[in-house]
C-alpha cells in the first residue's frame, strides 16, 4: 500500500463541549491508534458521542448488525453512529419522545429556535462485496433507519452516511448484483435504527460546557413503550 488516506468526520457538540478550546494533541492522535484494539465497540457517552445530545437527551455511539441468512448471500452489515442530532424520539413507532416531552410544549421540536438541530455520523460497513456504486445505494437506506427514530433532518442537520465493503469482490467472489440488493438495504436499516437507539439507550447523564444533558429515563421509556404496545408487557 503507497498510501494511507483517513477520512475524518465530526458534529457540533458545542452545548457539552468547549468547542473551541482545542485541546486534542497529537500524542492524543498517535495514542488513539496505537491503543486501538478489536472486539465489542463500546456505547453511550463515550470517546466521540462524549459531548452530543440526541432528541433533547444524552445521545452518543451506538452500534448494531445484522446477518443476513445463507440463502441471501449470508452477508454481515455493521452500523456505527454518532447521534447529536433532533427530532420527536419514536422507538417501533411509538412516540417515546412526545410523551416524554424533553421539549416542553411542543410535539415538534423543531418549532423552537435551535432545538431540533444537530448532527449524526452513520457507518455502514459490510462484508458483502459491493462496488462504489452499490455502497453509495446501500448508505442511503441508513437514512431510512434514522427517519424511523423520529428523526426530522432539521434545517441546521449535516446528516451524513460512510460506507465500506471489506470484500474486494476479488475472483472465485462475485459483486453482488443489483436484484440481490434488497436484503442488505433491509438490513441496514435496521442495524441503523438499533444503533440510534442503543447510542441512547447506554448513554449516561453528562454535565458540560454549556450546561447538563440527561440520560434518556429508561422505566419511563419501557412504560411508554408498553402502552403503545410497541414491546410486551
Amino acid at each position: 500500500m503507497r498510501s494511507a488516506n483517513p477520512v475524518v468526520g465530526e458534529t457540533n457538540d458545542g452545548f457539552l463541549n468547549n468547542i473551541r478550546a482545542r485541546p486534542i494533541t497529537e500524542a492524543d492522535v498517535l495514542g488513539a491508534i496505537q491503543g486501538a484494539v478489536g472486539g465489542p465497540v463500546e456505547e453511550g457517552a463515550v470517546g466521540a458521542g462524549r459531548g452530543t445530545v440526541a432528541f433533547g437527551w444524552k445521545g452518543g455511539i451506538g452500534t448494531a448488525s445484522r446477518r443476513l441468512p445463507a440463502d441471501l448471500g449470508g452477508w454481515t452489515i455493521g452500523v456505527l453512529v454518532q447521534t447529536n442530532y433532533g427530532g420527536s424520539l419514536t422507538i417501533n413507532g411509538a412516540p417515546v419522545g412526545w410523551a416524554l416531552r424533553p421539549i416542553p410544549g411542543t410535539r415538534y421540536p423543531g418549532a423552537g429556535p435551535g432545538a431540533a438541530d444537530g448532527s449524526i455520523i452513520m457507518v455502514v460497513a459490510t462484508d458483502a462485496p459491493l462496488d462504489h456504486l452499490r455502497l453509495e445505494r446501500l448508505a442511503r437506506r441508513a437514512l431510512a433507519g434514522l427517519a424511523r427514530t423520529g428523526s426530522t433532518f432539521s434545517n441546521g442537520s449535516g446528516d451524513y452516511v460512510i460506507a465500506f465493503s471489506t470484500n474486494r469482490g476479488a475472483p472465485p467472489t462475485p459483486l453482488v448484483v443489483n436484484d440481490a440488493m434488497s436484503p442488505l438495504f433491509q438490513a441496514a436499516i435496521e442495524a441503523t435504527e438499533e444503533a440510534i437507539y442503543n447510542s441512547l439507550l447506554r448513554a449516561e447523564t453528562v454535565r458540560g460546557f454549556r450546561g447538563t444533558a440527561r440520560a434518556l429515563p429508561i422505566d419511563s421509556t419501557v412504560t411508554i413503550l408498553k402502552r403503545y404496545g410497541a414491546i410486551r408487557p
